[in-house]
Order: structure tokens, then C-alpha cells, then sequence
């Protein structure tokens, strides 16, 4: 996407920052590598973290209401750093800040990637990591934004233009062999500051059942990051799917949670949360509290993705790394699992990466019980930006005592949650014996030897294949028939299996091929429809 120019009275002719200033990498016969005393020279300073500064650019004081503008202009070489800063030093009486900026696309050869970088901005009061100067983040999604006391661009956060030195960044996501040649322009409106924006943040409690299972999608974009819903949209998706509740998860910014209280209500549960886009993977920080905003500038290498966490958790919240095997640029998350709370095995449509996410998962539950260590639920998202994309296709139903925030993440974090494609999904799995049940993300505590049944019931997935899993692998499959529903009945014992989950899978689409395995057979299963989280078996000591 291009920037656009705003039209209208402009101040004093734009100051021109050449090509050659705001970049010293380039040399006669093209980039060439950094040198720190010559980027110190020209006036760009290499920061923490991969961050680059460049000059800054300044603007008069003015008397009275009118406008100024300055333009950047620049190139990044390929290996550019993770985040360019444009110092911009803001004088007092400035009653919004507008940013527009455009870049390059040369050609480039097949499977090399093209431009691509991301715009944000902080204020007066820093960039250092985690710190309070952020004032909103757009990704590639915007080309111009702006920002006053009132009202901001979507993903912006509204609030006071006071004087000092603001920076916009640049994230260089992706820069040609060409390097990527960018112009930024800076514009400052004075005037009178209007009245201060107020933030309508959701209720943390809707009217729930009591204890009861509770349908919800915790992976959901509006126009506040990438995604093409206005949040009333994406509201009246969640109540038309059939869901309790959502999360607030768009990319790298808080600004939407102030705009969710009157949309919210009885019947539906809204809580606050962030998608964090790292260049290693992206991760969901859910039960955020209101306005709270999680940093995203480092890599596994820096060692900063604990710190985040702590973050999180000290609010009661939740650290699930989102889709870990998507296949993009940046997606694959490479900062373990350590410090999560759950892990998104299902992420919109069920794919290929999908069931690479599913087949880790299992193969790191198997690990955990058997060396004693608490195991990690699985989660299910839409991860909807817009149409054709549903809200709810997949969704979480987990086991809460009310319809709250506390006690929906509760249920979510100890595991007593399956997963769905659809409210039309309707699932019970149970594991009986010694006298005792068990239930999804509990524990059954049993003779060694004594029989325990497994019983699942299962409705809305017409021809469709159960199968159950332990530790072992596949040991059950049985068919649906053409009305969906049906009780399946198995025996095993917690010497055998230390842990039993369900899956329910669609029939093979046009009855083709599942995926092919060494021993030669297609698998006979298609896409998923529902699966649990584990009931887990131990056998009584002694």
C-alpha cells in the first residue's frame, strides 16, 4: 500500500532530510555494511535490542492554529535493523499528530522476499522496552494515522500531544535485495486540545448458568489492528455463533479495549487481551487488565519474552503462544513453552499446520506425565479478521463456576476445556472406575489394574470418525452415522494409558485421501470437528 498525501493548507515548505543523510549505508555502488562511527556521524545511532535511531527532526513553536509538516526520506539495506526511530521533537500548543509514510516494491526474483514494514509511534515519555511511551501501533495496515486528546486512528491511542520528543518507528519486516527506500512525513496541527477521550471498558462479569460449560473464541482482529470488522461486528458474530464470551486480541496494541464496554452485555462476556507479534512467533496475552499494553520489540535471542510473561501472569492472566507452525514469515514460535499457560493447536480452518500443532502437543503431553510435570492445555481460535473468516470456527468450551473473567481463564488454564468447530458440536467425555469419575482436564486415581471406562458422547457431526488417544497413540476409532450423534464405550486401565483425550473428525472431503503415514495406508479421517484435552490416569502407589 501507498501513502496518501493530505491535502488541505500545509505550513512552511517541507523540510527535506536526504537520502544520503537519513542513510549512510548506501554508497556509491549500493548498500554497504554498517559502520558504527559513520551511522554515529550521520546522525543515526544503533540502540538495544536491533533498533536503529536516525536524526531527528524538529518543528517552531507556533502562535496561533495552523499546521507544519516535515518529510523523511531514507533508505534500509537488506539486514536492517528490527526498528528504525524518527525522533520527532514536538513543541508545546500541538493538538494532534499526524503520520503518513510509503515505501518501495521493486521486483524481486521468485521466492526472495519483497518490501514490507510496519509504522507506530511513542510519545514524549520513551521508548524503552515495556516502558509508558506507547501511543499505538498499525503494523502494515495503515499508511496515515493520527492522534489528540480526543480521538486517534484505530490502534492509536487517544490522549494529550504534549511537547517533547516523540518517535515514530519503523519495523522493516521484510526489505528486498534492493534495500527499501521509505518517506515519512510528519504533521502538526495547534490548536486547542478539545476534550479528553473516556475509555468504556467491558464488564468482567456477564450472567452465566453457575457452573457450566461456556463456549468462547479467544483469538479475534477488528479495524484496531488488521483485521476489516468494526468491533460491533465482531460482537454480533460472536452472539450469532452461539458464544459466551471473547477476547480482545488484536495485534500489538491496547486501543481497542476502551471501545468494548457498551458492547459487551448480559449475554455476552468481552475480555481485554493482545496479540503479541514478535519476530519469533506470536503469542496471546488474554485477561489483560483494561488498557494494559504488552511490548513486542525482541526476539528469543534477547531473553525478553519471560519478563512479558511474568507481566501477564502478575495480572492473572494467560500466556498461549498462537498458531506455532503457521508456515509465514515471523509466525513460527521459537521461545518454548516454558512460560505458557495453554498452546493454540487449532487456528481457523483446520490445515496442515494444524495437525503438525496437534501432533506436538500430544507428543509434549505424553512427556509431561510421564516425568511428573504439570501438562499444557490445548486451545482452539478463529483467529477472524474478516469475511469469509467465521468468529467462532473454532471456539473453546470450557468448564467455569460463573461467566466471568477470573473464572473462565480459570477453566481455560487447568485444562477443563475442548475444543469445536461450531456450537452445533456437542461433546462428553468421562472416564469411570474404582467408584470414581473423572472428567476433560481432570484426574482419575486408580488401582493399576482396575477398569476404567471411558464413555464419550458426541451429536453434530454428521458420518463423522471418533477416535480416542493415550499415550500409545490411536487406540479406539468408531463411525458416526448420517445423524452425527452416538456413544462410544472403551475399557482400558491407568497401567496401560496415563492419559485418554478425544478427537471427532468431518469425512474425508469428495471421500479422497488423509494423510499418508510410513506404513502406506491414507489415514481414514478428515478434518476436525471437536477435540478434548486430556483426562488423565494415574495408578495408586502402594
Amino acid at each position: 500500500m501507498c501513502a496518501t498525501e493530505n491535502g488541505g493548507h500545509q505550513g512552511p515548505e517541507p523540510a527535506q532530510v536526504p537520502a544520503s543523510a537519513a542513510d549512510p549505508t548506501q554508497g556509491p555502488d549500493g548498500p554497504t555494511p554498517p559502520d558504527r562511527r559513520r551511522l554515529l556521524q550521520g546522525g543515526l545511532v544503533l540502540g538495544a535490542a536491533a533498533a536503529l535511531t536516525l536524526a531527528p527532526i524538529s518543528f517552531a513553536a507556533a502562535a496561533a492554529p495552523g499546521e507544519s509538516t516535515r518529510t523523511v526520506t531514507g533508505t534500509l539495506p537488506t539486514g536492517a535493523a528490527d526498528f528504525v526511530y524518527l525522533p520527532v521533537e514536538v513543541p508545546s500548543g500541538v493538538r494532534e499528530i499526524a503520520v503518513s509514510y510509503s515505501y518501495d516494491r521493486p521486483a524481486v526474483p521468485a521466492g526472495t522476499p519483497g518490501n514490507s514494514c510496519d509504522i507506530g509511534i511513542f510519545d514524549e515519555r520513551g521508548t524503552e522496552l515495556g516502558g509508558q511511551g506507547f501511543r499505538g501501533w498499525s503494523g502494515g495496515f495503515r499508511t496515515e494515522f493520527a492522534i489528540s486528546r480526543g480521538a486517534a486512528t484505530p490502534g492509536y491511542l487517544p490522549g494529550p500531544v504534549r511537547a517533547g520528543t516523540w518517535h515514530v518507528v519503523l519495523g522493516p519486516y521484510q526489505v528486498a535485495p534492493q534495500g527499501l527506500t521509505y518517506q515519512v512525513q510528519v504533521t502538526l496541527r495547534f490548536g486547542d486540545p478539545g476534550p479528553a477521550f473516556t475509555p468504556n471498558y467491558p464488564a468482567e462479569r456477564a450472567r452465566g448458568r453457575g457452573r457450566a460449560w461456556y463456549r468462547g473464541d479467544c483469538h479475534l482482529h477488528t479495524v484496531y489492528s488488521d483485521g476489516r470488522r468494526l468491533p460491533e461486528e465482531v460482537a454480533a458474530g460472536a452472539r450469532a455463533a452461539g458464544l459466551d464470551f471473547i477476547v480482545s486480541t488484536d495485534h500489538n496494541t491496547s486501543a481497542s479495549h476502551g471501545i468494548w464496554g457498551p458492547l459487551a452485555g448480559p449475554d455476552l462476556l468481552i475480555v481485554t487481551g493482545e496479540e503479541v507479534t514478535t519476530r519469533n512467533g506470536h503469542w496471546l496475552a488474554l485477561g489483560l487488565p483494561p488498557g494494559e499494553w504488552v511490548d513486542w520489540r525482541y526476539r528469543a535471542r534477547d531473553d525478553a519474552h519471560p519478563r512479558f510473561a511474568r507481566q501477564v501472569h502478575r495480572a492473572g492472566g494467560l500466556v498461549v503462544p498462537a498458531h506455532p507452525y503457521c508456515p509465514y514469515v515471523a509466525c513460527q514460535w521459537k521461545f518454548g513453552y516454558q512460560d505458557a499457560d495453554a498452546v493454540e493447536v487449532w487456528n481457523g480452518p483446520w490445515t496442515y499446520d494444524d495437525e503438525s500443532a496437534l501432533d506436538a502437543w500430544d507428543a509434549q503431553l505424553a512427556q509431561s506425565l510421564r516425568q511428573g510435570r504439570g501438562w499444557l492445555p490445548a486451545m482452539g481460535n478463529s483467529d477472524a479478521h474478516s469475511v469469509p473468516q467465521v468468529i467462532g470456527s473454532p471456539h473453546n468450551v470450557v468448564l467455569a463456576d460463573d461467566l466471568t473473567r477470573d473464572l473462565v481463564l480459570a477453566g481455560l488454564r487447568s485444562g477443563r476445556s475442548w475444543l469445536a468447530e461450531s456450537a452445533a458440536v456437542q461433546l462428553d467425555l468421562t472416564a469411570t472406575g474404582h467408584g470414581r469419575q473423572a472428567g476433560i482436564g481432570e484426574r482419575l486415581t486408580v488401582p493399576a489394574d482396575a477398569p476404567v471406562d471411558v464413555r464419550l458422547q458426541v451429536a453434530g457431526v454428521p458420518n463423522g470418525t471418533v477416535r480416542l488417544l493415550t499415550d500409545e497413540g490411536q487406540l479406539h476409532q468408531e463411525s458416526l452415522g448420517a445423524d452425527g450423534s452416538g456413544t462410544v464405550l472403551w475399557r482400558t486401565t491407568a497401567s496401560l494409558a496415563s492419559y485418554v483425550r478425544a478427537e471427532v473428525r468431518h469425512p474425508l472431503p469428495d471421500g479422497g485421501p488423509g494423510r499418508g503415514n510410513t506404513m502406506g495406508a491414507a489415514l481414514p479421517w478428515g478434518p476436525m470437528a471437536a477435540l478434548t484435552n486430556p483426562i488423565v490416569l494415574t495408578a495408586e502407589r502402594g
